[in-house]
């Protein structure tokens, strides 16, 4: 009787298991290209197209709800990227271009698609899906999109310079102005070649908050001069144009309101919206 009882049981535990596993899209549909989706909001604003920017919230979950990432989560915001075509069956990219400002939906994404050409984590099981929860803030074209931030970045470098103005007069300093927004003091004009858009240029440089807070600095034991291709390499845009102002053996001041900074993202130490002070020497 025991192993009657036994065998029902592990009978009913599998049933259910596997009748889990069979139903995972039950009230999904399903794309040409293999994607399972399920929408829950229409809100019958124009859907987005590709090269459109997105802005939305997203959370990542096992099958089983697990959470593996959300933008809900504190220090984390909404995602932003520029819709893409799918590189495979299944991929999320293409339920993107369902969806329109206020829109809600879910995907399921294979797991052995979320990590192709990867060691798959313990919990990615083959033959089972990631859940993709989305709910769109806002669709813009490249245009808009484009409009918007030169709008927010020129609000955000007049707001900045009042701020600037008044750190400069209080500490007695007599800066020249740039018109996008770059405040600067020549120290030392030098009396090398003038600097330009791809010159491969050797800064010495120390780099601070508007507070007196020191975020790096080239002069650190053990650091040199940070040398780089002006223009094509990853340096803030305050440093593209500033440096062009000097020319070899120059040194001085550069007062960068946030937008030819690390803008709203931040960098490490560097807060977002900071204003960064840099003393900088051009070496050669």
């Amino acid at each position: 009787m025991k192993n009657i009882i036994f065998f029902y049981t592990l009978f009913v535990i599998t049933a259910v298991t596997a009748c889990a596993q069979t139903n995972v899209t039950d009230g999904y549909k399903k794309t040409t290209k293999g994607l399972w989706y399920k929408i829950f909001t229409d809100a019958r604003k124009p859907k987005a197209q590709l090269g459109d920017i997105m802005k939305l919230n997203i959370v990542y979950s096992t099958q089983h709800d697990s959470v593996l990432f959300s933008t809900y989560n504190e220090g984390q915001g909404p995602a932003q990227f520029t819709c893409m075509p799918p590189n495979f069956n299944g991929d999320p990219m293409e339920g993107f271009t369902m969806l329109g400002e206020g829109d809600s939906a879910i995907f399921l994404m294979p797991e052995d698609s979320a990590y192709k050409n990867q060691q798959p984590p313990p919990f990615a099981k083959k033959g089972e899906y990631i859940k993709i929860k989305v709910s769109v803030l806002s669709v813009m074209t490249k245009e808009q999109y484009d409009k918007q931030k030169a709008e927010e970045s020129k609000m955000q470098t007049e707001q900045e310079a009042k701020t600037i103005e008044d750190y400069l007069a209080k500490n007695n300093l007599h800066a020249q102005k740039t018109p996008s927004g770059l405040y600067y003091i020549v120290e030392k004009q030098g009396d090398g070649k003038k600097v330009t858009l791809g010159d491969t240029v050797s800064v010495d440089y120390t780099g601070k908050l508007l507070d007196g807070t020191e975020f790096d600095s080239s002069h650190k034991p053990g650091r040199t001069p940070y040398t780089f291709k002006l223009g094509t390499n990853p340096v803030i845009q305050g440093w593209v144009e500033g440096l062009q102002l000097f020319n070899v053996g120059g040194k001085g001041l550069l007062l960068i309101p946030s937008p030819l900074g690390y803008g709203t993202r931040g960098n490490g130490r560097i807060p977002p919206n900071s204003i960064l002070i840099f003393n900088v020497e051009l070496m050669k």
